[in-house]
Parts: structure tokens; C-alpha cells; sequence
């Protein structure tokens, strides 16, 4: 295991120094304790998963088209970012025109127009530019999967191409940030300089980075959004991979807000002041297995199993009431959810009676092998919520050995799906990763869609189900989002007939916060708003 040593001396060293600081310059100061190892990726594509565009995404940098996350009473939308608007060529459906946003400064003073736009496309998916980032590729390529080609047409528009029209586009693009072409070429273009010194055009600017220690945000005052401005002047990154240094850090008054608190010490929290906010929340955390030739979860019958096999209440207990059992990869509520025939429950005597048919039993186990991580944002309590499920299985005949590693190699081991020799090789056949589920893209068509296998996409188990891809295609040139929806139900409910995941709970992402924290929305969405935290 790590040492956290230098988290005490980090802990204790840093209220002073910000309180020093704040004093002399009558700054607001947030404390926020993360669940991350180190802080992400500043370039402009931030790394350690979805939860990271809440730190180092969405407060240093704006996407062309943003999702809400300033409001906690109903689901986001897509709103307008740096594009005001955009629209499908009805000549040419696989085309898209974005009118863009005029008046925007990068925090280095040069100007957001076309040309930036179509710089940051080639930093991500043009392997021959000068600015290509093999880092920020590949955290973003995989998200937006549909682009083929893109031009200027104007110093305020652009045309991007899909690669087949593709109604549900749009919704790929709050994951593309736009970075600072004039940083990038007066620091040399060197992209390991740039990460200390960053330029977007977000609410936040970063002041100061120490890896795997902290970063310090400080607020953008000529942000062009004036509905968005940060409520607090800085913003403080501390990275606390375990859950109870985290907690004792809140009830200490060295952080004033954390992520994920440890659900056994919620009781305590709550005695010392601190204040428990979760939301509804799309996101699942779920075992994707793999379908491809060898593996053992090939058989349905073992995959109905396994999911018959869990008693998701019990991990709600284990979460204190930190989850919500799961019944599909979406909730029942969804538009998406459909009718399954093949219904999510806690039932041993038939989990037990599909074994023996697939031809295990007590003297013949089966053995499969998965990859989770130590922990960190969207993981939840990662080890012991494996754990529980690894005795739950054992209880059928599957006996089940974890690859233990940490998150951003979790995601290296996602990106290459299951027949990447990285997982192959280690005889690995499923993947424990929380998935956000807040639209029909990022929920549902990326993971069924036979076209999306790595390194198209992150299909990781190269499900392929020509009646699914048919309806994909249906909803890829349906503009009518009552039809999306209905073809979406039909997809979502195979998915849970044939069981392609082993579905557990879904988070209601826990934040903790110090009665200092006046203001905090909690979105209803895996995206976090950083600017609305006031002091």
C-alpha cells in the first residue's frame, strides 16, 4: 500500500498558509479533499476518469456544448458553451454547423475564434499535428467516437463531420475542452510546460501545481459568463485517496468539503456538524463482462446468475444507505428502461439451479479473474464492495480473483477492451468501472454498439447484436427524441435480457461539507459546478 505520511505534514502545513494568504489578499478559500491519488491531467483533457472534468475540466476550460450542473432540483441539459448554437445540415445529415461564441479571451488574453476550435480537434485526433497530445488523446478519443472530419467556416463557425449521421452527437461533445493554442506556442509547445501554466477559457484559472499534492484554482473574474462566476475566490485541490484520512480531515477543519466520505463514519460526521449531500445521480457500478470466445461469461445462464447471485440491498447497507439498488444500467424511471423479462434480484436457489445447468457446480467451480481499482472517484468503497460481491458469487460455485490496480490504470485496461493483451494476457474477463449514465450515448449506446469495440470505442466486451445495431441506427437518424427514446427502451431492455453486466447499485455521489460551505449545488449528474461553492 502507498504511504500517506506526506498527507499530515500536507494537512497541516496548508490551513496555515492559506489562512496567511487569505488574510493579506481577503480571499475566499475552499478546501477540497479529493478521492483521486494525484490531480488530473491540466492540458485540457484530464485524465482519472469522468469525475476529473469536475476538478481540472470544466473549471480551467469550456467544451463547444455544455451540460447543466448549477442546478440540483431536476437532470441537466445540454446548454450552449462556447458554441451559442448548433445545428444538422438537413442537406447533408452527417454535418454540423456550431455558430461560436464571440468575445471569449483565453486566460492568456488571446482571442477564442475557429481556428482555436479546430487546433484542439487536431490535438486529439490528428496524430501528425505538431500539437498531437498522446495524453489528452487518450482520455477523449474514445468519447467522441463519431467525428470523421471538421473545417473553419468562418472566424465564429465550424463544421464537424460525423462519421454517419448521428442524431445523438451532440451529446459526445461536454467531454472535448478547448485549450490555448497562443499558450501552447509561447511555452514552447511543450505540453509538460503547459501543465503548470494552462490556459482555457473556464471560470477558473490554475494558479498553482504540486502533483500528487495539490492544485489551487483561483477565480476568473473576466469569465464570459456572467451567470457562472465563481463564488469562491480559490479553490484548493488536495488529493486524499483514502476515505477515512479524508473524513478525519473534514471533522479536523483542515479540508471544508470531500467526496465519497466512508459511509461507517457518516454518524460521526453528521455529531461533528458536517452536513451529507447525495442526489439523484446517474451513474451505475457495474462488473461489464466479456462476451468473446473463451470466456466464461459467455454462457447467459452464468451471467443471469451472477446478477441473481448479489444481494444489492446488503450492499446498500454495507454504503449506509449511500446507493440505491440497481435494476438495469439505467433506473426503472428512465424513458430508456423498457420491460425486461429478466428482473434484478437477490435470489440464491436460482442463481444456483442456472449454475448447475450451465454445468458447474460444488466440485466444479468456476473461476474468472476481473480488473478494479484501489478506489477513487466513482468507485465507490472499491475494495470492500468487491469483496462482498467475491463472497456472494463464491456462494454459487464462481470463484472470482481480483487485478488490483490503480484507477488510471483501470481506465488503460478499459480503453483496450477485453481482447487487449493487457487484459487477455492476464486471463482478465471482466471490468469493475462506474459508469455515467446521465445520456443515451454515454449509457447506453457506447457500450452495445458492435462498431464501438476497442479502439473504436469502449464496447468492452464486444457484445455484437445485430437487432441492437439495427435499432442504433434507427436512433442515429431519428431527430424525433419520443422515437429515440422508444428505441432506446427496446435496447436497454436486451441489454438486461441478456444480462451483459452484473448490475449493482447506483451512487448517489456523498459529498461531506463544513458548516463554513454556505452554498453547494449537488447536480444531478456525475459533472460537478465548482463555481457554485460559496464560503
Amino acid at each position: 500500500m502507498p504511504s500517506y505520511k506526506w498527507i499530515s505534514r500536507l494537512l497541516v502545513a496548508v490551513p496555515l498558509a492559506l489562512t496567511l494568504h487569505a488574510g493579506a489578499q481577503a480571499e475566499t478559500v475552499a478546501r477540497y479533499g479529493i478521492s483521486m491519488a494525484d490531480i488530473p491531467l491540466t492540458t485540457g483533457q484530464p485524465d482519472r476518469g469522468a469525475g476529473a472534468y469536475q476538478f481540472t475540466g470544466h473549471t480551467i476550460y469550456d467544451p463547444l456544448v455544455a451540460w447543466e450542473a448549477n442546478i440540483d432540483s431536476r437532470p441537466g441539459k445540454l446548454i450552449p458553451g462556447l458554441a451559442t448554437e448548433w445545428k444538422v445540415d438537413p442537406k447533408d445529415q452527417k454535418k454540423w454547423v456550431f455558430t461560436l461564441r464571440q468575445g471569449v479571451k483565453f486566460h492568456d488574453g488571446s482571442d477564442f475564434k475557429a481556428d482555436a476550435v479546430i487546433w484542439n480537434l487536431e490535438k486529439v485526433l490528428n496524430e501528425k499535428s505538431p500539437q498531437f497530445d498522446a495524453k489528452q488523446s487518450a482520455q477523449v478519443r474514445p468519447r467522441i467516437p463519431s467525428i470523421a472530419s471538421y473545417r473553419k467556416l468562418g472566424d465564429y463557425s465550424v463544421e464537424i463531420t460525423t462519421k454517419d449521421v448521428d442524431a445523438l452527437f451532440p451529446y459526445q461533445l461536454p467531454w472535448f475542452l478547448v485549450s490555448s493554442p497562443a499558450q501552447w506556442e509561447k511555452l514552447g509547445k511543450d505540453w509538460n510546460k503547459f501543465a503548470s501554466q494552462p490556459s482555457g477559457t473556464g471560470p477558473f484559472k490554475l494558479d498553482k501545481l504540486v502533483p500528487r499534492e495539490r492544485a489551487e484554482l483561483v477565480k476568473n473574474t473576466a469569465y464570459w459568463d456572467k451567470s457562472r462566476l465563481a463564488k469562491t475566490d480559490r479553490i484548493v485541490l488536495l488529493p486524499i485517496p483514502d476515505a477515512v484520512t479524508r473524513a478525519n480531515a473534514l471533522l479536523n477543519g483542515q479540508v471544508d468539503i470531500i467526496e465519497t466520505p466512508p459511509p461507517d463514519m457518516v454518524p460521526q460526521l453528521e455529531a461533528g456538524r458536517m452536513k451529507i449531500v447525495k442526489n439523484v445521480t446517474p451513474h451505475v457500478w457495474p462488473y461489464h463482462f466479456s462476451t468473446y470466445p473463451g470466456s466464461p461469461w459467455t454462457d447467459i445462464r452464468v451471467r443471469k446468475a451472477a446478477n441473481l447471485a448479489v444481494d444489492r440491498d446488503g450492499i446498500v447497507a454495507l454504503m449506509n444507505g449511500l446507493a440505491v439498488p440497481a435494476v438495469g444500467q439505467v433506473d426503472a424511471t428512465s424513458p430508456w428502461f423498457g420491460k425486461p423479462t429478466f428482473k434484478l434480484k437477490y435470489d440464491l436457489a436460482a442463481a444456483k439451479k442456472l449454475m448447475a445447468e450451465a454445468g458447474y457446480g460444488p466440485n466444479k467451480p468456476l473461476k474468472a479473474k476481473i480488473v478494479i481499482a484501489q478506489g477513487g472517484t466513482g468507485q465507490m468503497l472499491s475494495l470492500p464492495m468487491n469483496e462482498y460481491i467475491q463472497q456472494s458469487l463464491a456462494e454459487i460455485g464462481i470463484q472470482v480473483s481480483f487485478e488490483v490496480v490503480e484507477l488510471e490504470t483501470l481506465y488503460l485496461h478499459w480503453r483496450s477492451g477485453a481482447k487487449g493483451d493487457i487484459n487477455a494476457g492476464k486471463g482478465i474477463t471482466a471490468i469493475n468501472l462506474g459508469y455515467v449514465t446521465a445520456d443515451p450515448f454515454y449509457a447506453i449506446t457506447r457500450f452495445v454498439d458492435s462498431r464501438y469495440v476497442s479502439p473504436n470505442g469502449v464496447n468492452w466486451g464486444g457484445y455484437n447484436n445485430p437487432k441492437v445495431d439495427g435499432w442504433l441506427d434507427q436512433v442515429r437518424t431519428t431527430f424525433d427524441v419520443k422515437a429515440q427514446d422508444a428505441l432506446l427502451a427496446q435496447v436497454h431492455q436486451t441489454m438486461v435480457d441478456d444480462a451483459l453486466m452484473l448490475w449493482v447499485v447506483h451512487d448517489v455521489n456523498p459529498h461531506a461539507i463544513s458548516p463554513k460551505v454556505k452554498r453547494f449545488v449537488q447536480a444531478q449528474h456525475w459533472f460537478q459546478d465548482l463555481t457554485t461553492i460559496g464560503m
